[in-house]
């Protein structure tokens, strides 16, 4: 696997190979991310002009493109200076004016004569009664006229560049494109009814009608899936090459889990029962495990990474537990430490904090095997923090850890099982296009005695009712969140708008009610806050979004959303699964300032029907593209060229299983087919997938 094979050599040579295309043309592609004719080719239209040509504009309604061969008539230059070029032309049964700003006689004369034949083509409007078209598109010779396509591909340009470079450009690539061996399996090709590669880039690039230019259309469904099938297929090798390191038989003896099974008050879900077992084969297995917990919020997830621990110290074992910040490594451990005393083993918490002699100690419990379970940030990873027998490593992810940061972690404990949770629901195409090497456990029963949070959709304008409302619910001694929005990207707004609501708060509850956590404090202050409103000396904690990701108070059973229009969904559902968490009865107000766009209103009122975090983020996902939902920057989400996550959902699985399949018949890729998606592999640039290959 050596390097890139030679019939691919075309496709990436420089994109100046191209006709029409100069230096200057080169560099202003790069804007757009076209630096070769491969890159060309996947970047399509996403339009289609139709220039079909008719015999005359009568009864065409205006305004419209139209291709019509015309006789030249009366020149009449401009008056004055930046004036209009007018020109008028006859058609078969009627006549107009080609109209030009800051045109040049000379030219305009030699190339349209009085009295010559020429086809035109462009935009005609009426302007006081007259027909005309202002710089039309085409002005040819008959006889040339064929070069003007009857669908013209429209294609996203960038400064400096035309549609008609472009145009030319594509054509130049198309005519380099090798004829490649199929990769996809041919069932699927006929059961799809998809065109060969070469046919369908064809094809895409000279669509007939907007119905073409569906990501539904053979053509494009064909092309998406093959983005899709590499983008899966680099996936099930890293996973591959995770699963071939070996791992470590860890078996649960069930010493230590039925002492806390017995001291629970209910019983596990489901849900968590599955999941429970599910961990506890891969952990037995001699394969590495890499599993990805997914559970809404309060789905009960603690429970069952627990039980996992369980598993590696009753093996003789220790497991790990990361989250990314010292609160929520915090938080973890106040979860987790009433259910390790029932068991009866040791828990610790190591962080960014922990200093000098208390350090030192802590680092030399951890490797004697004193401490069992171990709670931590990034901090973990340091090369001085050494384990004497880690079994587990389980990372509590917020978006924030690719497959390289998996395939790290694992290095720490040579061949530890990895189990990622997550707290946000995301639907199935985006956890497979994140999480495809993975194998996937869902939570999706809410534990018993968690009660549904009321949810109410309010305008800003009854703010006095709101306050009122909190006041009574203080007096009867409950506490409240009130979620304030990043106003915009600056900090400096983030903080006013919470700083401003603290104030407002502060005098109308009075002195001490309210606290203020945001993103600027200093970590100690923020812990400060927290902490006192955790211990419940505050009532009101105003906050902005830094909430979300944890913080467990039983106690408060009302959550305040200002501005919940301009938050994602998922944000929101996750807000909401703060409150609920106690015995009492909890509510939820999203305030939106009026007037509410429609789009607006369908999602808040998705969120007042539902607390299924599954359906909210397909919702989330429908309405607001999948980079947005999850920030593409951090999300570790690949970006397709041709593939649409949203509407394409269903590719992403099918590529799954597919490249799954490919690579258990055939793992080091060497059948005609394998042989075949290799190539596809080096054209995707899915340069990390072929290092997995040439070092397996």
């Amino acid at each position: 696997m050596s390097g890139r094979p030679e019939i691919l050599f075309p496709l990436f040579a420089s994109v100046e190979t191209l006709q029409g295309v100069g230096p200057k043309t080169a560099q202003n592609l790069t804007q757009i991310d076209i630096e070769t004719p491969r890159d060309l080719l996947f970047s399509l239209p996403y339009s289609v002009v139709d220039r079909r040509r008719r015999d005359t504009i009568r009864g065409v309604d205006l305004p419209a493109v139209v291709t019509v061969e015309v006789t030249i008539g009366r020149h009449r230059p401009a008056r004055s200076r930046g004036g209009a070029y007018r020109i008028h032309v006859q058609d078969a049964e009627t006549e107009f004016q080609l109209v030009f700003f800051h045109g040049r006689s000379r030219y305009l004369e030699a190339q349209l004569p009085e009295g010559a034949r020429r086809v035109v083509s462009g935009k005609l409007e009426l302007f006081d009664g007259l027909a005309q078209m202002v710089h039309p598109d085409h002005m040819l010779p008959v006889e040339e006229a064929h070069e003007i396509p009857d669908y013209e591909p429209v294609y996203s340009l960038t400064h400096g560049v035309s549609q008609k470079t472009m145009y030319k450009a594509a054509q130049s690539a198309l005519s380099r494109m090798p004829e490649l061996e199929d990769w996809i399996d041919p069932a699927q090709v006929l059961r799809e009814n998809w065109p060969a590669w070469h046919d369908a880039l064809q094809s895409a690039h000279a669509p007939q009608g907007p119905d073409d230019l569906s990501p539904q259309s053979p053509v494009r469904a064909r092309l998406a899936y093959d983005e899709l099938f590499s983008h899966q297929l680099t996936l099930a090798l890293a996973r591959q090459t995770e699963r071939k390191s070996r791992g470590i038989e860890s078996h649960a003896t069930g010493r230590l889990q039925s002492r806390v099974l017995k001291a629970l008050p209910y019983r596990p879900t489901n849900a968590q029962a599955r999941a429970i077992a599910e961990i506890s084969a891969d952990m037995a297995s001699p394969k590495r495990m890499n599993r990805l917990l997914q559970g809404d919020v309060g789905a009960g997830k603690t429970l069952v990474a627990f039980m996992a621990l369980l598993v590696a110290v009753e093996a003789g074992g220790q497991g790990v537990m990361m989250a990314p910040t010292g609160i929520l490594a915090q938080q973890h451990l106040d979860g987790l430490a009433p259910l390790a005393e029932t068991a009866g083993v040791v828990i610790e918490i190591l962080t960014g904090r922990d200093k000098g002699a208390e350090r030192k100690a802590k680092l030399a419990a951890l490797k004697r095997g004193d401490i069992h379970i171990l709670v931590g940030t990034h901090a973990v990873f340091q090369q001085d923090v050494a384990f004497r027998d880690l079994r587990l490593a389980i990372v509590d992810e917020q978006h924030r850890f690719g497959v390289r940061q998996r395939m790290e972690l694992a290095e720490k404990g040579k061949g530890a099982d990895v189990l990622v949770m997550t707290a946000t629901p995301i639907p199935r195409s985006l956890a497979l296009a994140q999480y495809g090497d993975m194998d996937v456990s869902v939570l999706d029963e809410k534990p018993p005695g968690r009660k549904p949070v009321k949810t109410a959709v309010i305008s800003t304008e009854r703010m006095q009712e709101v306050v009122d409302h909190l006041r009574k619910a203080i007096a009867e001694g409950r506490q409240c969140y009130w979620v304030c929005p990043l106003v915009d990207e600056s900090e400096l707004s983030d903080l006013t708008a919470a700083e401003e609501r603290f104030k407002h708060l502060r005098a109308v509850l009075g002195e001490g009610i309210a606290g203020l956590v945001h993103g600027q404090m200093p970590p100690a202050e923020k812990d400060a806050a927290m902490a006192a409103f955790q211990e419940g000396k505050t009532k009101v904690l105003v906050a902005t979004t830094v909430i979300e990701v944890g913080v467990n108070v039983p106690n408060a059973s009302i959550m305040v959303i200002e501005r919940a229009e301009i938050f994602g969904l998922a944000q929101l559902h996750q807000l909401r699964g703060r409150v609920g968490r106690g015995s009492a009865e909890s509510t939820c107000l999203l305030m939106y300032q009026p007037p509410l766009t429609e789009g607006g209103r369908k999602r808040l009122e998705v969120l007042r029907e539902t607390e299924d975090g599954f359906r909210i983020s397909e919702t989330d996902l429908q309405m607001r593209g999948a980079g947005d939902m999850i920030g593409t920057a951090q999300s570790g989400l690949p970006r397709f060229r041709i593939a649409d996550l949203e509407r394409q959902a269903g590719l992403m699985e099918v590529a799954q299983s597919d490249a799954r399949a490919l690579l258990a018949a055939d793992p080091k890729l060497e059948s005609p087919r394998g042989k075949a998606a290799r190539v596809l592999l080096w054209l995707m640039k899915q340069d990390q997938a072929i290092r997995l290959i040439s070092v397996g």
